[in-house]
């Protein structure tokens, strides 16, 4: 398991390949290298960000804090709605207005075609690298020397100078992002407690990649498992010897299970991923 408390974690400037101003709350990573490599962060987006029109070889949840995330055609995530972006997928292209921006907590993980997920330091770093043969603009890269594509979505770009190799996207198992709002659900109760409830909003792979909200209420005492990222969206309690507050967030790994004791109403977003065990990767080298 592993615990980080958001609230003593740094905001810095990210994302800089795409157009627009974006500052991150890094929160969490995976293992590096491996099929099931994941990174949760909160993202702030501000009114001139822009991302055209692409796809992933990986796979997102997008939880809204506040403010609205726009994908045009696809639709609005607004405030307390969850977006599944599954690998494959086309989405967007994602604007803010001018006068709006976006706070929304995001986990980018390996998806189920086991395709991997690049760490940030690895983003990075071939980001600087990219720029000695061309710029990125407007979320794509213009190669203006050197040897390939001359303009490339600017994640695949990025993916294929990591990987030396052309990305090959995984066949799309939905043809849209799933958008849901949690207000439209309704609380069930968990077997075998009386004090702990959920919204399960969907089961979207065949590998068992799932998302629900879990409500503890005061005094409630409860194990919570299943491969996933938690993250805590109000109340107080313990998540195993660790405080649990606001911003909290925790991950469990197939097989894993904790406790939570909640000390007041306690309500945890559970993003689960999907079950990859037996496949493997080497750093920096996930299969397409």
């Amino acid at each position: 398991m592993k615990v980080s408390q958001g609230d003593e974690r740094p905001v810095v400037r990210a994302l800089q390949f795409r157009a627009g101003t974006t500052h991150l709350r890094h929160l969490m990573d995976g293992e590096v290298g491996t099929r099931g490599n994941f990174m949760l962060g909160i993202w702030k987006s501000e009114g001139d960000f822009f991302s055209p029109r692409h796809r992933h070889n990986f796979e997102q949840y997008r939880y809204v804090l506040d403010g609205e995330l726009n994908y045009n055609r696809n639709g609005k995530l607004t405030k307390g709605m969850l977006g599944y972006f599954p690998e494959g997928v086309m989405y967007g292209p994602q604007s803010q207005d001018p006068d709006k921006f976006s706070l929304a907590l995001i986990l980018q993980f390996g998806g189920t075609s086991g395709s991997g997920f690049l760490s940030q330091p690895e983003v990075d770093a071939a980001e600087g690298e990219l720029k000695k043969f061309g710029e990125f603009k407007k979320g794509v890269f213009r190669r203006t020397s050197g040897t390939g594509k001359k303009n490339m979505d600017g994640m695949q770009a990025i993916w294929e100078h990591v990987n030396g190799r052309p990305m090959v996207y995984p066949k799309p198992r939905l043809i849209n992002p799933a958008f849901m709002d949690p207000t439209h659900y309704e609380w069930s109760k968990v077997d075998g407690t009386s004090n702990v409830a959920e919204k399960l909003f969907a089961v979207f792979s065949d590998r068992g990649a799932e998302a629900r909200i879990v409500r503890f209420e005061a005094d409630a005492r409860h194990a919570l498992r299943g491969r996933a990222v938690y993250y805590t969206l109000s109340g107080k309690g313990t998540v195993g010897s660790e405080p649990l507050r606001a911003m909290t967030s925790f991950y469990l790994d197939a097989g894993e299970s904790v406790e939570i004791a909640a000390q007041e109403t306690v309500e945890i977003l559970q993003l689960g991923m999907p079950k990859l065990s037996g496949m493997t990767a080497s750093a920096g080298q996930a299969a397409a």
